[in-house]
């Protein structure tokens, strides 16, 4: 029996979604480095789709509803519910997301306002190794459900103008080599995600009746630091050529000198 849950709504802002809705999942998962202001890239290994995080650095997940419905997305990270601490269930409390909304999750969730702050930190530092659960850490994922409605009516995406201002119409007004990774060796994962310092992070309570109680759509990420992921071959490793020193270089530093004189 799909029961009503009160749930939680992020009250941030809207973005929209520029590819058909049939190409694209119904909400789109990315890992954002909050020290550095980028965008983790993703790269696929081992089986897996992996991101690089780099120890102590504080991070945020990006959820994108790329549908014009409201849905529910239950966030597990390190095996761990993100709103409630338990071990995570896609039966359990999660986000609401409105149609074509973007969100960032920052942190464990502590109150309706607060959320303590997500950060890659060494494996038994981690949030979940602490609390005794440390076999699923390196593991974020998303269990997404559709919403059950009597009739559902899917608002269009919201249209930019030229200067870059959403222009929305009525109804979207309403309301995975050499073995660099010792002494943990290869298979041993490296970094968790640790209980930083609280943030502001307001929500609000909202009902959702899941329209069925499997997930519409299930996504996984793996994360671990950069140079564990380079030794088991799937962060490329940076190459280093050394100029000879009678070879000219296009970028041999200083500033412009005057020429000699005649």
């Amino acid at each position: 029996m799909i029961r009503k849950l009160l749930l939680l709504t992020a009250a941030l802002f809207a973005a929209s979604a520029c590819a058909p809705l049939s190409a694209r999942p119904l909400v789109d998962i990315t890992v954002i480095d909050h020290d550095d202001g980028q965008w983790l890239p993703q790269y696929r290994g081992r089986g897996d789709t992996w991101v690089p995080g780099t120890p102590g650095h504080r991070y945020a997940v990006r959820l994108t509803n790329t549908s014009g419905e409201r849905v529910l997305v239950v966030l597990s990270v390190d095996g761990v519910n993100a709103v409630s601490g338990e071990d995570a269930d896609p039966a359990q409390a999660g986000y609401v997301l409105a149609p074509w909304q973007s969100t960032e999750i920052a942190g464990w969730r502590k109150s309706m306002d607060d959320v303590a702050q997500f950060y890659f930190t060494d494996l038994p530092d981690s949030y979940a190794a602490r609390t005794g659960r440390p076999d699923n850490v390196g593991v974020i994922g998303i269990a997404v459900f559709r919403e059950r409605r009597a009739y559902v009516v899917p608002l269009p995406a919201p249209v930019y103008r030229e200067n870059g201002r959403r222009e929305a119409n009525a109804a979207a007004e309403a309301p995975r080599a050499v073995d660099e990774a010792q002494p943990y060796g290869l298979n041993k994962q490296r970094i968790g995600t640790g209980h930083g310092a609280r943030e502001w992070a307001p929500v609000s309570r909202t009902e959702f009746v899941r329209a069925s109680s499997r997930p519409a759509q299930l996504v996984q990420l793996r994360y671990d630091a950069p140079d564990r992921l380079a030794a088991l071959g799937i962060l490329p490793r940076p190459t280093r050529r050394w100029a000879r020193e009678d070879e000219p270089q296009a970028f041999p530093g200083g500033f412009v000198a005057d020429p000699p004189s005649w």
